[in-house]
């Protein structure tokens, strides 16, 4: 019996002999190899500038802080999404005010969006879920029309593109994230990308205590610095060590990327005649990294998803729930209370995500395709 997990890293010799490199420079935290990270994935979506941070949620909360989300202001954001998009709103004392997903592409919903907006919005939270972009055209008109900021959760879509320009390209403030189970990892890791320059500044401050000047800058240096912080900030760094890492990872991520869709192509293909099953679908314009692909179990379907993945876990194969909903997670059910996202709970509810990953060999692909058939078929 083959054992196949539902996702892994592609980590090399090259990424490990980075990693050692920069550990004999002695130079393990925030420095000349963030900035590179930094420099080379700004160029890479096509913003001006990118801010390496600890992780995603770190990006997000930073995002809410410097778009002037505060206390009394409310966020609009999906449900149907891993609950640090709504936590980050929280941070700065701020409401999650929760709306529906399309439950073909499970992104959130733009005619529902309209119907939440109230005197308090401050801004939309948009996800790219599971690497399939968000329509960010129709988000950026709700946005300019109530003058609301927009802001994308950007967790699993680096790599991906909307009407041919790269996920980070299109707003000021895109959040990433560099963990083990997204296309490209630091270990862990996040990135904020921006063209807006008093985001960038303020964004690189807050990440490190609020500190004026930098360590790279007073190493360089050939007089005296005396730092100064200049507010309340945050150790939200990323190390020099995770940045080398994520130099060769994204070097990659193109190649990733086309494995994955590879991968993804062939389970629409062998799987396209199973009628009690719905399949991904990738509208024109745009273009997701696969970061996981998320099979959709009809009403008609006989087994419940919890039974088909036992199935599967018995066969050794590892699938995981759909994308969760925040509103119904004990952090967020008193507050919620009679809250009622019918599209999202059922689209979470019914959906399993199938082992995707890079190198994923022929033999096991058509091992999960065929318990997967066998299962439903019975």
């Amino acid at each position: 019996m083959m054992k196949i997990p539902v996702a892994k890293p592609f980590l090399g010799k090259e990424e490990a002999q980075l990693a050692y490199d920069t550990i004999l420079t002695n130079w393990v935290t925030q420095g000349p190899r963030v900035a590179e990270f930094e420099e080379k994935f700004a160029s890479y979506v096509g913003s001006k500038y990118a801010v390496a941070v600890s992780n995603c949620t770190t990006a997000l909360h930073l995002a809410m802080i410097v778009a002037g989300v505060g206390e009394g202001d409310e966020v609009i954001c999906p449900s149907m999404s891993y609950i640090a998009t709504a936590n980050c709103i929280k941070y700065v004392n701020a409401k999650p005010v929760f709306a529906e997903v399309n439950p073909v592409t499970y992104n959130i919903d733009a005619a529902d969006v309209v119907k939440k907006i109230t005197s308090k919005t401050k801004a939309i939270l948009i996800v790219h879920q599971i690497g399939m972009p968000a329509d960010i055209d129709a988000f950026r008109a709700i946005c300019d029309e109530h003058n609301l900021i927009l802001i994308e959760d950007a967790a699993c879509a680096a790599g991906s593109s909307y009407k041919g320009k790269k996920i980070g390209s299109h707003s000021d403030l895109v959040c990433f994230s560099f963990h083990p189970r997204k296309v490209i990892t630091t270990g862990d890791g996040g990135m904020v990308t921006t063209s807006n320059e008093a985001y960038y500044n303020r964004i690189k401050l807050l990440r490190q205590h609020g500190m004026s000047v930098n360590d790279r800058v007073r190493h360089l240096s050939d007089k005296v610095i005396i730092e100064d912080h200049l507010e309340v900030g945050f150790n939200y760094r990323m190390t020099d060590i995770q940045a080398a890492v994520g130099i060769k990872q994204l070097e990659r991520l193109d190649g990733l990327i086309e494995e994955r869709r590879k991968i993804a192509h062939r389970y629409q293909k062998e799987l396209a005649d199973l009628s009690m099953i719905r399949l991904p679908e990738e509208p024109e314009g745009f273009f997701t990294s696969y970061q996981s692909f998320s099979i959709y179990l009809k009403p008609e379907c006989s087994l419940g998803r919890n039974d088909v993945m036992q199935k599967m876990l018995d066969a050794g194969i590892s699938t995981r729930r759909g994308v969760m909903t925040s509103h119904r997670e004990s952090a967020y059910a008193e507050e919620c209370k009679g809250l009622s996202l019918p599209m999202s709970e059922d689209a979470s509810d019914r959906s399993i995500v199938l082992p995707l990953y890079v190198p994923m060999s022929d033999e096991e692909v058509t091992y999960v395709i065929k318990h997967l058939r066998r299962i439903l078929e019975a």
